[in-house]
């Protein structure tokens, strides 16, 4: 490997990515505006029951992404292939389009500008007045230095053909499931000493697993690992941990899971998570989706020691 070979760093890569996708803008370095006019501006709708997401190409730069995952709130981000703004502090402007002169810019506050496709990810606070804003006819712009020069580099959201697919994006969201499988994959139910029985907390919470599970066809096997403390005699622990496994089950199949798809099993007090007792008396539920492998999942849900 030559010496010219070695020198060609990741800043090398991303000019030369960036002089073939044509953006090199003569007279401010790498400096510019990225944003789109009125003949390009699209938002497009991605939506199912698990995720609304509006999508905005940006012309020159990537896409802007407003985000709502099932159980979730609201969020924010810009992708890019080309990292053009430096990681750091930039700055977050709501701004008058061109054609609506006299209107004072507004800061909404700072926003940390960090490597990768994402380069900002904004949480539910700003994303909401990103989208206030856009209903409003305004137009949100991040600022920050680019890598090269230290030029500012200014991406600009377009609010033109925003107001319609807004609306149907609402619509979207009010047809979400109450959670989604990072809430929902590996879930708990917590038992007093001694007892076997669902709490109404419990039951909301199985609710709405069970929710998700009529929703994703792709989950193929739902574990339900029943545990106790250590507690008393190991023949009446593991008995135990048994009925709480079924009641777990049998509230599940009661609202309409497929029987088929559960598999119960009761361990007793062999997998413990902690040495508070309270800690070891639950149930674990598990879903396992296609294309998962078994044997990294874990009986107890929350660590610790595997089951088979």
């Amino acid at each position: 490997m030559t010496v010219m070979a070695l020198a060609f760093t990741r800043k090398s890569r991303n000019l030369l990515g960036m002089l073939t996708l044509g953006i090199f803008l003569p007279g401010s370095g790498l400096a510019g505006s990225y944003g789109a006019g009125i003949s390009n501006s699209q938002w497009y709708l991605a939506e199912s029951v698990f995720e609304c997401s509006m999508v905005h190409e940006v012309p020159g730069y990537g896409r802007a992404v407003f985000r709502h995952r099932a159980g979730e709130s609201l969020s924010f981000f810009l992708e890019s292939e080309s990292h053009l703004m430096r990681p750091g502090r930039g700055a977050l402007v709501v701004e008058a389009p061109a054609w609506r002169p006299g209107i004072a810019p507004r800061p909404v506050g700072a926003v940390d500008i960090s490597e990768g496709r994402r380069p900002v990810s904004l949480e539910t606070r700003q994303a909401v007045i990103l989208a206030q804003s856009l209903l409003d006819g305004m137009r949100p712009t991040i600022t920050r230095a680019s890598w090269y020069d230290g030029s500012p580099v200014r991406v600009q959201v377009s609010n033109i053909n925003f107001n319609g697919q807004y609306q149907r994006y609402r619509s979207c969201v009010a047809n979400l499931l109450p959670v989604n499988i990072d809430q929902v994959g590996r879930s708990r139910v917590a038992f007093a000493s001694g007892s076997k029985s669902l709490s109404e907390t419990d039951m909301n919470m199985l609710d709405d697993i069970v929710a998700y599970l009529i929703a994703d066809s792709t989950v193929e096997r739902v574990f339900v690992d029943g545990h106790s403390d250590s507690v008393g005699s190991r023949i009446d622990n593991r008995a135990l941990s048994e009925d709480r496994a079924n009641v777990v089950a049998d509230y599940l199949k009661s609202r309409g899971v497929d029987p088929n798809l559960i598999t119960v099993r009761a361990h007793g007090d062999q997998y413990p998570v902690s040495k508070r007792p309270a800690d070891n008396r639950r149930t674990t539920i598990r879903l396992q989706r296609e294309g998962e492998r078994p044997e990294l999942q874990q009986a107890n849900g929350y660590g610790g020691a595997s089951a088979g």
